[in-house]
C-alpha cells in the first residue's frame, strides 16, 4: 500500500513512531504546530480562525511546550480505580497519581496525533473538575466483575455532580483480564435504565492494545458528534484512514504523487506570505483552516472533503464518519493555474466542513435580509436564504455596518482637492493600489463552493430550491481536484416540471397539463456553446428566450459579477421552459436549455456531450472566418447531423440553410435576436423528424453517458436505490394501479382502519342497552384488529421494516427518498387524471348550482364528484401510507398480544422515533380515515422521550383554507420539505421536530430544546364537500389549536366568504380552549396581498379583521353557551402585533414566474414574531404534549366537547399539588402532635394551668412559616406553574385553615386535660398525704420485721396483710367511684319511650339490631301506605329508574313521555307485573336510601354527642343516654314526616339499642379512664407493687438515698413507658405517611389501596360498608394497615424506633440527674431542692408524681443519689427496651389515629349515580367539581329499571356520553337526558363525570364475584337489560387490581 502522506494530520503509525522529540515545533503564540517535512524541519502552519485548538504533527514523544497547547480533547476517567492495570504501557493511563488536573497524555498523542488530556479521578469523585473547552467526554471504568449498583452509584454522582446533562457524555468501559469475556456484566449492564448499549467498550485492563483503545476513541468520537455536531472533534489514527480509503481512487495515485512533487518545488515560493493570481493582482496566502497538511509540508484548506460539523475555534480532528468522502487535501494539478485561487475561495468562504440539512434544518439566528459583514459568512446566508425561497440569495453583498467602512472597490477619498485631478499619474496609481486589492467573490462560485462542500442530500435540497427559484441548475459539473466530470443526477430527483401543451385539434386549441419528473421528462435539449472570449453574454440571450424578467442564468451584467470566477468554467448548466397554454407563451411545449459555461474549445469532453444529447445546438463565436478551432467545433457540430445556430459577434449577416442558421449579431439589439431565436428554435423543433432527431432528452440517460461519473452511482446511494426498488418490483411486475397498490399490500389502513375509526367513535355516542351495545363494538373492534394482525405480513412491509431495520443511517436516508421518488413517479399520471376528472366535474357542478329547475342533474353530478373524490384518496399514495400502515400494524397487535419487546411489530416506534429526531415528518392524524391512532402516536413519541430524554418543546401549529399556502410557509420560514403540490395537499395533521441552536436559546431567551411544527390539511377540503364538512373542520380546528402554543392562522386572498367561515371556525374553536382552561396563543397570516407595504390599507384591513373576529366571538359565545363580547375576553390578541400581512408567493404567472423576494421576507417576520411570543413560553415536554394528545382526541370523539375535555396535565399537576399539601399538612401536623405532648406534660405536672391560642401559634410559627416559603417556592417555581396558578388561592387557604383548626384542636384537648386536672385536684392534693402515710407505715413495718428481711415469702405475707387496712384507713373519709350498668339504663330508657319488654328483649337476644345498617331491603321496617291510581294490592309507586330511548320497542317509547302514575300503569301491564314482585316494590331505591341516610345520620350525631360529653372528668350519668335517645327520635320523626314511609316499632327499637351498642364502648373507656383517675381505691391498689419494693428495701437496711431511688425510679416507669409510646406513635405515623404506599400519596392514592384491599379480602360486607359508608371502611383500612405494619410486615423496624426513644428518654433522664446535682451542689440545697429540680428539667418529657422529701430529709449526699438512681434506673431501662408492643395500644396518641385524622380529613362527597366517592384531598373544596377517576356501575348502589327488578348495570361514565336519560329522584316525574345531568338537582350539579369508556375492570369484576350476593342484598336482579355481559365474567381478580392502577397513573 502507498504511504498517503497527505492524510491530514498523519502518516502511517510506523512514521508517527519513528519521529524524534526534536522534531517537533510549536507556535506558542498561535498554540498551532506546523507539518513536520522529510527532513525533519518543521514548517509554518497557519490557522484562518486563529483558534487555540490547532494540530501539530505527530512525534514519539511532546515536548515541553505541548503542555501548553489547548487539548483537543479532555477526558475524565471516573469509576473503579480496580478496573485498571496502571502502568508505563498503559496506553491511557500510565501513572498512579490520582488528580484532578488536567494531564497531557503522551501515549495517545503518539497513537493519534491529537492533544488529548486525561484527567485521573478513579476513586476520587468529590473534587471540582476544572472543564477547559476541550472537553468531551466521561471515561466510566468498571470491572468486569461489577455489580448493578456501582454502575448506579456512579451514573448517580455524575448527574448529582454536573447535571443530568453529562450523562450524554458518559461512555462506559468495562475491563477484564486476558482471556475473559464480559457477556455477563454487560448483561447486569443493560437492566439499567440509564445504560446505552452503543455508548460502551470492553478492553483489556492493562490497556496495551493498540486496537482496543483506538476502538474506544472512536467511539468517543461518535458520541461528541451525536452531542454537539458543530463542535464535533474526532479521533482517528492514521492506519484507520489508511483503511477507510482517505485517497479517493487508486487511479489517481500516481497523478497525486506527481502534485506532492509540485508542491514541494513550489513550498519555497510559498515561504512568504503572499502570492499573485492569474491577473497578476498580488494576493494574500490563505491561511490553513483546520490545521491538515500534506507530506510535503504544504498547508491546505480542505473544502468538500474536511471533516463535517467542525465549529469555529475547534481544532479539525478528523470525524471518522467522512473519512470516505472524497479527499481535498491539497493536491495540486500543475497544468491548472486556478487551482490554488479554487482553494483560497474555499478558505475565504470558511468551507472547512462537509455541510448536512442538519445543519441548517434547525432554528437558527435571522437571517440578514441585505447584506453581509464578512464573505465568511457568504455561503451560510446563501443557502439559508435560498432555502427561504430568497432568488436574491445569488447576489449577497459584502458592507461593513459602520458608516465609516466602504467596500474594497468603492472610492474611498472624498477629500481630494482641485489639484490632485491635475496629476493623471497619482490617479492611475489610485487605481492601481485598488486593483491590487482582493476582489469580492463572484457569486456564482458562492453557489459552486456551497454545492461542492454539501453532502449529496444537501445538494438534493438546494438544487431543488434553486429549481423552485427559476434558476439554472448544474447538469455537468468538473470536481475541483481531479477534474473528473460528475452529473448530479440524484440532486434533480425531488424535481417537478408542471407544464401545459397547447395542440391544435379539430381546428381548435386543446390545452393539455402535463406534470413530469425533471428526470423523467422527454423534452428537446437546446444547447449553448461559447468559442473564444466574446463581448456579448451568452447566459443573458438565453434568459431571454426563457423568462426575459428573470435571471435564470447568471450572466456578466448581474448585480455582484466580477471577472474573476474559478468553480463555474466547464460546468453545463440546465434549465427548462414550462409553457403556461398561453397565448404568449415563447413555445408551446417544454424545452430543456442548456449553457456550456466558459470556453468550448477548453471543455471537450463536456461539449461532445451535450453536442450528442441536443436537439440543438446554438453557438456563439466571434467569427466563423477567422479561427481554425472554431472552425474545427463548427465541423464537428455539423457532422453530428443537429440543426446548429450560429451567433457571430462580428457580423451582421444572416443565412440560412437547412439544419444550419447564421445569425449576426452586430449592431442589432437583444430583442431582435432573441425574437429570431424564438422563431428559429420554434420552426428547427416543430420540423425535427427522423430517429435520430426526435426530441428525446431526458436526464436520466445521463447515467449511460460514458466517461462521466454520475452522483447515483455512490454505494450507499445504489444500496439505497436497490432496496427500494426491491419493493417497487412488487408493484411493477404485474402492473397494478395505485388504488390496488393500496388494497393489496397495505390493507390495514384501508377499509378495516376505517371502519375500525367508526366503530370507536360510536363508542362514545351509545345508544339502547350501552353496556351491552358497548360490549358488542368493542367485540367488533377487537375482531377488526385481529383481521388487520391476520393481514399485516405483506411482502411489502417485511421488505420497508427490513430496509429501515438494517440500513446504515446514509443507506437507509437514501432508502426513504428512493421510495417516495419511486412511488411518486408510479402515482403521478393517475393522481394527474383524476385531478382533471375532479376538475372537469366540479366545474359543472357549480354551472348547475347557478341554475334553477336542475336539482336531478345536479345530485347526479355531486355523486359522480362524489365517486371520484374516492378515486382521488386511492390514487394518493406516498411514504406516509406506508408509515401510517406501521402504525396499524403495531396497534393491531398490541390490541391483540398486549405490550411485547420481543417481536417485529413492537420494534416499529422505535424505527419510526428514530426518522422523526432525524426529521422526518410524522403522521399525527389520519386524514383519510379522520382518526389519531393514539396507540402508535404515544409509543412514537415515547420511544422519542427515551432517545432524546423529555426535552421541552414549542408546538406549532397552523389552520388555513385548503390550498391556501400552509405547508409552503412553513416550508420557507424553517426550510422544511412538507408536501406542496397541488394534487398532494396535506392530509390530516402531521407533526415535524426541528432543533433549536444553542445560539438562539441564549440570544433570543428560549426555554425549549425543540420546536415542533404540526402542519394540517385545509379546511373546507373539497374532496370532504357534501360530507360532514362542518364538523370534520370544527374537530379538526379544535385539535389543532388544543395542541399548539402558537396556532398560525393563515388567510388566504381577501375573499369575504371563505374568511368568514375560517375565522368563525378558528373562534369557536379557540373558545373551546378558554372553556377546558387551555391559553394558547394565535397569529394571523394574511397571505397574498397585493401591497404588503400599503400601512393604510393594512390598517383598514386589520380593523376589518377585528370586527369580524368580534362578530364570530359573539356567535361562538352563543353557541357555546360562554359570555364573550369580543375575540380578546377568548384569547389574548393584539390586532395590531398579531396580524401579519404576506406578499403574493409568485412573482408573475406560473409556472415559470420565480417566488416573491417580499413573500420571504414576509414569512421572515412571521417567524421573528412567533419567536418571540416563544421566547415568553416555556413551552411542554414532549410527555405533556403526548399526554395532550390524548386528551384532546378522547374529548373530540364524545359530541360534547367542553364537557368530555380531561385534561390530564392538569389532572397529573393537581394531583402532584395533593401530594405536597399533604406534605405541608403532616408537617404541621406532627409539629404540632410534639407541642401538644410536651404542654400535656407540663399540664400533668403541674406546672401550667392556661393555654392561650396566641401562646400555640406561637409555638408552632417557625414550621408554619416554613411551610409557607416552601408553598410559595412550589407555586413559583414549578414548571407547571400556569396550571397551578388557578389553585394557589385555595390552598394557601386551606393551608391556614388546617394549621388554625389544629391549633384550635390542641387548644381543646389541652383545656380538657386543664379540666381533668382540676376535677381530680381533691385526689391530686391528696396524694401526697396518702404518700407521707404510706411510706410511715412501711417503715414502721419495716422496723418490726427486720429479722425477716431474707425470707420474701414472709415479707409478702405481712405486707398484704396489713395493706388493705392501710387503704381503708387512709380513705376512710372518701367515696369510692361506682360502677355503671349500661344495659340496664337502656332497658329503663327503652321503656321510657313506650316500647314493650317483649319487643326489647326480643331484638337484643337475636342481636338482629347490630346489623341495622348493612341491610339491603328495609321493606319489613316500614308500614306500607297505599297510593293513589294504582289497584287495590299493596304494590307502591316503582323506585329510581333510568330510562332510555328504545327505538325498537314503540310501546316503551311512549311511556317515557306519559306522566309517572300512567307510565307505572303501562309498566305493570307491559312486563306482566305480579305479586312475586311485591316485596320489592315495597320500597323504591330512594326511600331505601333515605333509610340508610337516616341511620348513619342517627349514628353520627350520637356518637358525637357522646364524645362531647366530659364523662372522662366528671364521670357518667344516664341522662348522656337519655340525650341520645331523644336524638334518634327526632331523626326517626323528621323522617316519617318527610318521606311516605311509617317506620315499625321494630326499626325505632333497633335504631337505638344499634346507637347504644356503638356509643357502650365510647362511654365504658371514657368511665374507666375517669375511675383511674378520681377513685383514690383504684390509684392506691395500683401503688401496691410500688410501695412493697420500698418497703423491702426498709427491712433490708437500705439507705434513705437507695430507697428514694427506688421510689423515684418506679414512679417515672409509667411516665417512660407512655412518653417512649407517644414519641413512637408519632413516629410510626411519620414513616407510614413518608414510606408506607398507601398513606404516602394523595387522596387518590388511598382509594386505590383501599379497594385493592377489598378485592383481596374479597369480603363482602366489607364492600357494602364501603359502598355505604366509605370513611368508615377506610378508617378500618387503616387501623388494620397499621396493626399489620408494626405487628407483621415491620416489626423489627418498629421494635427499633421504640428502642431509640428509650434511648432518648433514658438519655434525657441522665441529663436530668447531672444537671439537678450539679445545681443542688453549687447552690447547697437540700433534697427537696434537689427533687423540684429533677422534676422541673423533666417537666416537657415526663408526667411525674409528686415527690415527697418528708421521709428523706437525711440525704445530704446527692452524689451517692445520683448513682444509686442510675443504678435503680438500669434495669428499668432494660425492662423498657424490651417492651411489648402491644402496650402502644394503650398509650394516649396511637399511630392510626394520628393517620386517620392526617389522612380522613377529606372530600368524602359521593356520586348520585354509583356512589363512588369525590377523591379531592381537600374538604369542602369550593369553586372545584366533585370527581373521581373510577366510577362504578350505577346498580351497585341499587339503581334499578323503574317497576321491575332488573338491576342497572351502566356506568354514569358511559351514561353521560348517550342519548339515555333518567329520573333524578323518586319521585320525579320528568326525565332528565344524561347529558345534561347536571340540570338534574344540587347533588348532581358539582359532579364533574367525564366520558371514559366504562374503562375500569374493577367494579365489573365485583359485579361477577358477589351477583348473588348483590341481588339478595337489593332484592334485584340482573336480568333483562342488566344482564352481565359475557365479557365482564372474564376479568379476574388481577386484572381487575391491575386496572386501578392503570386508572390512578
Amino acid at each position: 500500500m502507498e504511504d498517503h502522506d497527505n492524510a491530514a494530520g498523519a502518516g502511517g503509525r510506523e512514521e508517527i513512531k519513528s519521529l524524534k522529540k526534536d522534531e517537533l515545533a510549536v507556535d506558542e503564540t498561535t498554540a498551532m504546530s506546523g507539518p513536520v517535512n522529510k527532513s525533519g524541519k518543521t514548517q509554518p502552519s497557519e490557522n484562518i480562525n486563529q483558534s487555540t485548538g490547532g494540530e501539530s504533527e505527530n512525534a514519539s514523544e511532546p515536548s515541553d511546550t505541548i503542555e501548553r497547547v489547548a487539548p483537543d480533547l479532555t477526558l475524565i476517567l471516573i469509576g473503579d480505580p480496580a478496573s485498571i492495570e496502571i502502568g508505563p504501557n498503559n496506553i491511557f493511563l500510565d501513572h498512579d497519581e490520582q488528580t484532578n488536573a488536567e494531564q497531557f497524555s503522551p501515549n495517545l498523542y503518539n497513537l493519534c496525533g491529537r492533544h488529548v488530556c486525561v484527567v485521573n479521578m478513579l476513586g476520587l469523585q468529590t473534587k471540582e473538575i476544572p472543564l477547559n473547552q476541550g472537553f468531551r467526554a466521561f471515561v466510566f471504568l468498571l470491572p468486569n466483575t461489577l455489580h448493578s449498583s456501582q454502575y448506579s452509584s456512579g451514573v448517580q454522582w455524575l448527574e448529582r455532580t454536573f447535571g443530568r446533562g453529562a450523562l450524554s457524555h458518559l461512555i462506559t468501559v468495562v475491563t477484564h483480564e486476558t482471556g475473559e469475556t464480559c457477556e455477563s456484566a454487560l448483561k447486569e449492564l443493560k437492566t439499567n435504565t440509564d445504560f446505552n448499549e452503543k455508548r460502551c467498550h470492553t478492553c483489556n485492563r492493562s490497556m496495551m492494545d493498540e486496537i482496543e483503545v483506538v476502538d474506544l476513541l472512536e467511539k468517543i468520537n461518535v458520541m461528541v458528534s451525536e452531542n454537539d455536531p458543530q463542535s464535533c472533534s474526532g479521533l482517528m489514527c492514521a492506519e484507520d484512514r489508511e483503511e477507510e480509503g482517505h485517497l479517493e481512487h487508486k487511479s489517481h495515485e500516481k497523478e497525486r504523487k506527481d502534485l506532492k512533487t509540485n508542491e514541494r518545488e513550489e513550498d519555497k515560493e510559498d515561504a512568504s506570505s503572499e502570492t499573485k493570481d492569474d491577473t497578476g493582482t498580488e494576493v494574500k496566502q490563505p491561511e490553513n483552516m483546520d490545521g491538515s497538511t500534506t507530506s510535503g509540508g504544504k498547508s491546505e484548506a480542505k473544502p468538500p472533503g474536511s471533516s463535517p460539523n467542525q465549529e469555529k475555534g475547534t481544532s479539525d480532528i478528523k470525524d471518522i464518519s467522512t473519512i470516505k468522502d472524497k479527499s481535498w487535501n491539497g493536491s495540486e494539478d500543475s497544468s491548472n493555474t486556478t487551482s490554488r485561487q479554487e482553494t483560497k475561495l474555499f478558505v475565504r468562504l470558511q468551507l472547512q466542513q462537509t455541510l448536512s440539512p442538519a445543519d441548517f434544518l434547525q432554528i437558527s439566528e435571522p437571517v440578514k435580509q441585505h447584506h453581509v459583514t464578512s464573505e465568511k459568512e457568504l455561503a451560510h446566508i446563501f443557502l439559508y436564504r435560498m432555502l427561504m425561497l430568497d432568488y436574491r440569495a445569488r447576489y449577497i453583498p459584502v458592507r461593513q455596518d459602520s458608516p465609516e467602512a466602504t467596500h474594497s472597490e468603492s472610492i474611498r477619498d472624498n477629500e481630494s482637492t482641485e489639484n490632485d485631478f491635475s496629476d493623471l499619474d497619482a490617479l492611475l496609481s489610485i487605481v492601481d493600489k485598488d486593483l491590487t486589492e482582493q476582489t469580492r467573490v463572484h457569486p456564482i462560485d458562492v453557489q459552486m463552493a456551497v454545492f461542492h462542500c454539501s453532502d449529496s442530500f444537501l445538494k438534493q435540497m438546494m438544487i431543488t430550491k434553486l429549481s423552485q427559484c427559476q434558476y439554472a441548475l448544474p447538469l455537468l459539473v468538473p470536481d475541483p481536484v481531479t477534474m473528473e466530470i460528475e452529473c448530479p443526477l440524484w440532486t434533480f430527483r425531488q424535481i417537478t416540471k408542471t407544464w401545459k401543451v397547447t395542440e391544435i385539434k379539430d381546428g381548435s386549441n386543446t390545452v393539455t397539463m402535463k406534470s413530469v419528473p425533471a428526470c423523467k421528462a422527454q423534452t428537446p435539449l437546446v444547447s449553448f456553446f461559447r468559442l473564444g472570449s466574446l463581448s456579448v453574454s451568452k447566459s443573458q440571450l438565453i434568459n431571454t428566450l426563457i423568462n426575459d424578467r428573470h435571471n435564470t442564468f447568471f450572466h456578466r451584467n448581474c448585480p455582484g459579477s466580477t471577472k474573476s470566477r474559478y468553480l463555474i468554467d466547464g460546468v453545463a448548466e440546465i434549465a427548462w421552459y414550462c409553457p403556461a397554454g398561453k397565448p404568449n407563451d415563447a413555445f408551446n411545449d417544454c424545452i430543456a436549455f442548456c449553457n456550456l459555461r466558459g470556453d468550448a474549445l477548453s471543455t471537450e469532453k463536456q461539449r461532445d456531450i451535450l453536442i450528442e444529447k441536443s436537439s440543438v445546438n446554438i453557438v456563439f463565436v466571434a467569427s466563423l472566418q477567422e479561427n481554425q478551432k472554431n472552425k474545427a467545433f463548427i465541423s464537428a457540430c455539423l457532422k453530428s447531423h443537429k440543426p446548429l445556430i450560429c451567433l457571430c459577434v462580428d457580423s451582421c449577416n444572416i443565412k440560412a440553410k437547412k439544419g444550419i442558421y447564421i445569425i449576426g449579431l452586430k449592431d442589432r439589439s437583444q430583442a431582435d435576436v432573441s425574437e429570431q431565436l424564438k422563431e428559429i428554435i420554434k420552426e428547427v423543433l416543430s420540423s425535427l423528424d427522423g430517429p435520430s432527431l426526435k426530441p428525446c432528452f431526458q436526464l436520466e440517460m445521463m447515467a449511460e453517458v460514458s466517461g462521466i461519473r454520475v452522483d447515483e452511482s455512490d454505494p450507499a446511494c445504489q444500496r439505497g436505490k436497490s432496496a427500494a426498488k426491491n419493493m417497487m418490483h412488487l408493484f411493477t411486475k404485474d402492473n397494478m394501479n395505485v388504488s390496488k397498490i393500496k388494497h393489496e399490500f397495505l390493507p390495514c389502513q384501508g377499509d378495516l382502519w376505517h371502519k375500525w375509526s367508526k366503530i370507536h367513535k360510536e363508542l362514545y355516542n351509545l345508544r339502547g342497552h350501552i353496556e351491552k351495545e358497548k360490549s358488542k363494538k368493542q367485540q367488533e373492534l377487537k375482531t377488526i384488529r385481529q383481521k388487520q394482525c391476520d393481514a399485516s405480513c405483506s411482502k411489502l412491509m417485511e421488505l420497508f421494516i427490513e430496509s429501515l431495520s438494517s440500513l446504515p443511517l446514509t443507506d437507509k436516508q437514501y432508502f426513504l427518498k428512493w421510495i417516495q421518488i419511486l412511488i411518486d413517479d408510479l402515482s403521478t399520471d393517475e393522481l394527474s387524471s383524476v385531478l382533471q376528472s375532479y376538475d372537469k366535474k366540479w366545474s359543472e357542478v357549480l354551472a348547475l348550482k347557478n341554475k334553477q329547475n336542475k336539482s336531478h342533474l345536479l345530485v347526479k353530478k355531486q355523486t359522480e364528484l362524489e365517486e371520484i373524490s374516492k378515486n382521488l384518496q386511492s390514487a394518493t399514495f406516498g411514504l406516509e401510507h406506508i408509515f401510517r400502515e406501521m402504525g396499524q400494524i403495531y396497534e393491531a397487535h398490541r390490541a391483540i398480544e398486549g405490550e411485547s419487546r420481543h417481536t417485529d411489530w413492537s420494534k416499529y416506534p422505535e424505527l419510526a422515533a428514530q426518522l422523526m429526531i432525524s426529521g422526518h415528518p410524522m403522521e399525527l392524524m389520519d386524514g383519510d380515515a379522520g382518526h389519531v391512532p393514539l396507540t402508535w402516536i404515544s409509543s412514537l413519541l415515547e420511544e422519542v422521550i427515551k432517545k432524546l430524554g423529555d426535552q421541552t418543546v414549542f408546538v406549532l401549529s397552523v389552520l388555513g383554507i385548503q390550498s391556501s399556502g400552509k405547508s409552503t410557509m412553513l416550508n420557507t420560514m424553517f426550510g422544511l420539505q412538507f408536501a406542496v403540490s397541488a394534487g398532494r395537499c396535506t392530509k390530516g395533521a402531521f407533526m415535524q421536530l426541528l432543533k433549536v441552536s444553542e445560539e438562539m436559546k441564549k440570544e433570543k431567551d428560549l426555554k425549549f430544546d425543540y420546536l415542533l411544527v404540526v402542519d394540517t390539511e385545509g379546511l373546507r377540503a373539497l374532496e370532504l364537500e357534501g360530507n360532514t364538512t362542518l364538523h370534520h373542520d370544527n374537530e379538526l380546528a379544535t385539535f389543532v389549536v388544543g395542541l399548539g402554543n402558537l396556532t398560525l392562522i393563515n388567510i388566504f386572498g381577501e375573499n369575504p366568504s371563505e374568511m368568514q367561515d375560517i375565522l368563525q371556525i378558528v373562534v369557536q374553536a379557540f373558545m373551546r380552549m378558554k372553556k377546558v382552561k387551555l391559553s394558547p396563543s394565535c397569529v394571523f397570516v394574511h397571505q397574498n396581498v397585493t401591497d404588503v407595504a400599503a400601512a393604510e390599507k393594512n390598517m383598514e384591513g386589520k380593523r376589518r379583521l377585528q370586527e369580524k373576529l368580534d362578530k364570530m366571538a359573539k356567535l361562538a359565545a352563543e353557541e357555546e353557551v360562554y359570555s364573550a363580547e369580543c375575540f380578546s375576553d377568548v384569547i389574548e390578541f393584539d390586532v395590531q402585533k398579531d396580524v401579519k400581512y404576506c406578499a403574493q408567493l409568485w412573482e408573475g404567472s406560473p409556472p415559470m414566474a420565480p417566488p416573491n423576494p417580499g413573500y420571504s421576507e414576509s414569512i421572515q417576520e412571521v417567524k421573528n414574531v412567533i419567536l418571540s411570543k416563544a421566547s415568553k413560553s416555556d413551552g411542554i415536554t414532549l410527555s405533556q404534549f403526548r399526554n395532550t394528545i390524548q386528551d384532546l382526541w378522547s374529548a373530540l370523539l364524545n359530541e360534547n366537547f367542553i364537557f368530555s375535555f380531561k385534561n390530564t396535565l392538569e389532572i397529573a399537576a393537581y394531583r402532584k399539588l395533593e401530594i405536597q399539601y399533604g406534605n405541608w399538612t403532616w408537617d404541621l401536623r406532627s409539629n404540632m402532635l410534639t407541642a401538644e405532648n410536651q404542654l400535656y406534660n407540663r399540664i400533668e405536672n403541674g406546672n401550667l394551668n392556661k393555654v392561650e391560642l396566641t401562646y400555640l401559634k406561637e409555638k408552632t410559627s417557625k414550621t408554619y412559616e416554613e411551610i409557607k416559603t416552601a408553598m410559595k417556592k412550589y407555586f413559583d417555581e414549578n414548571r407547571e406553574k400556569e396550571f397551578l396558578a388557578q389553585w394557589r388561592g385555595r390552598f394557601e387557604t386551606k393551608l391556614k385553615e388546617v394549621h388554625d383548626e389544629q391549633v384550635r384542636t390542641v387548644k381543646r384537648k389541652l383545656d380538657e386535660v386543664i379540666q381533668q386536672k382540676e376535677a381530680r385536684k381533691k385526689l391530686d392534693d391528696k396524694k401526697k398525704e396518702f404518700e407521707d402515710k404510706l411510706l410511715q407505715k412501711s417503715k414502721e413495718l419495716a422496723q418490726q420485721l427486720k429479722d425477716k428481711a431474707k425470707d420474701e415469702e414472709e415479707l409478702q405475707k405481712q405486707f398484704s396483710s396489713v395493706w388493705s387496712d392501710w387503704v381503708t384507713e387512709i380513705t376512710a373519709d372518701i367515696k369510692p367511684v361506682e360502677d355503671i350498668d349500661l344495659e340496664e339504663d337502656q332497658f329503663k330508657i327503652l321503656q321510657e319511650l313506650g316500647f314493650e319488654p317483649i319487643l326489647i328483649n326480643e331484638s337484643k337476644t337475636s342481636g338482629s339490631y347490630k346489623k341495622i345498617s348493612s341491610v339491603g331491603d328495609y321493606s319489613d321496617y316500614v308500614i306500607l301506605q297505599k297510593i293513589k291510581g294504582l289497584d287495590e294490592t299493596s304494590e307502591s309507586e316503582p323506585s329510581r329508574d333510568i330510562v332510555e330511548n328504545y327505538h325498537h320497542t314503540s310501546i316503551l317509547g311512549t311511556y317515557v313521555k306519559k306522566p309517572v302514575s300512567n307510565f307505572w300503569k303501562y309498566t305493570k301491564t307491559f312486563f306482566r307485573y305480579s305479586s312475586q314482585h311485591k316485596s320489592h316494590c315495597a320500597l323504591s331505591c330512594h326511600e331505601q336510601q333515605q333509610i340508610r341516610l337516616l341511620i348513619d345520620k342517627a349514628e353520627k350525631l350520637s356518637l358525637d354527642s357522646i364524645r362531647a360529653k366530659p364523662v372522662a372528668t366528671r364521670g357518667y350519668t344516664s341522662a348522656y343516654l337519655q340525650e341520645v335517645a331523644k336524638i334518634v327520635k327526632e331523626k326517626v320523626e323528621k323522617f316519617q314526616s318527610e318521606s311516605k314511609c311509617t317506620v315499625k316499632k321494630d326499626f325505632k327499637v333497633d335504631l337505638l339499642l344499634y346507637v347504644f351498642y356503638k356509643a357502650e364502648i365510647l362511654l365504658l373507656d371514657s368511665q374507666e379512664e375517669f375511675k383511674m383517675k378520681h377513685d383514690p381505691l383504684t390509684y392506691l391498689t395500683n401503688k401496691k407493687t410500688q410501695y412493697y419494693t420500698v418497703f423491702k428495701s426498709f427491712c433490708k437496711g437500705h439507705l434513705s438515698a437507695v430507697v428514694l431511688a427506688e421510689l423515684i425510679c418506679e414512679k417515672m416507669k409509667a411516665s417512660i413507658v407512655e412518653a417512649v409510646c407517644n414519641k413512637t406513635a408519632i413516629g410510626l405515623a411519620g414513616e407510614m405517611r413518608c414510606s408506607f404506599p398507601a398513606f404516602s400519596g394523595n387522596r387518590l392514592n388511598l382509594e386505590k389501596h383501599v379497594l385493592k384491599s377489598l378485592a383481596e379480602k374479597e369480603d363482602f360486607d366489607d364492600f357494602i360498608t364501603y359502598i355505604r359508608n366509605p370513611r368508615s371502611q377506610t378508617e378500618a383500612f387503616i387501623k388494620a394497615e397499621v396493626k399489620k405494619y408494626i405487628f407483621r410486615d415491620h416489626k423489627d423496624e418498629t421494635v427499633n424506633i421504640l428502642k431509640k426513644n428509650v434511648d432518648d428518654v433514658n438519655m434525657l433522664v441522665r441529663q436530668a440527674l447531672s444537671t439537678a446535682t450539679q445545681n443542688v451542689q453549687s447552690q447547697g440545697g437540700d433534697i427537696k431542692m434537689w427533687l423540684k429540680e429533677f422534676s422541673s428539667l423533666l417537666k416537657d418529657e415526663l408526667t411525674l408524681d409528686t415527690f415527697s422529701s418528708q421521709n428523706f430529709s437525711d440525704i445530704n449526699n446527692f452524689d451517692f443519689l445520683m448513682e444509686a438512681l442510675k443504678k435503680e434506673f438500669t434495669p428499668i431501662s432494660d425492662e423498657i427496651r424490651s417492651l411489648s408492643l402491644n402496650k402502644l395500644k394503650e398509650s394516649r396518641l396511637k399511630p392510626d389515629e394520628i393517620l386517620i385524622d392526617q389522612l380522613c380529613n377529606c372530600c368524602w362527597v359521593t356520586c348520585p349515580f354509583c356512589a363512588a366517592v369525590c377523591t379531592n384531598t381537600i374538604e369542602g373544596h369550593s369553586g372545584a367539581d366533585h370527581s373521581v377517576p373510577f366510577h362504578r356501575p350505577s346498580g351497585i348502589k341499587g339503581w334499578h329499571y323503574r317497576g321491575t327488578v332488573e338491576f342497572s348495570i351502566d356506568f354514569c361514565t358511559t351514561n353521560v356520553a348517550s342519548d339515555g336519560s333518567f329520573y333524578p329522584h323518586h319521585d320525579s316525574e320528568e326525565i332528565v337526558p344524561y347529558k345534561r345531568y347536571r340540570t338534574a338537582g344540587p347533588e348532581y350539579a358539582d359532579w364533574r363525570i367525564t366520558p371514559d369508556e366504562s374503562k375500569l375492570a374493577y367494579w365489573k369484576w365485583f359485579v361477577c364475584r358477589f351477583q348473588d350476593q348483590l341481588e339478595g342484598y337489593y332484592n334485584l336482579k340482573f336480568q333483562e337489560r342488566g344482564e352481565i355481559p359475557s365479557e365482564w365474567k372474564t376479568i379476574s381478580k388481577c386484572k381487575a387490581i391491575r386496572s386501578l392502577d392503570e386508572m390512578c397513573e
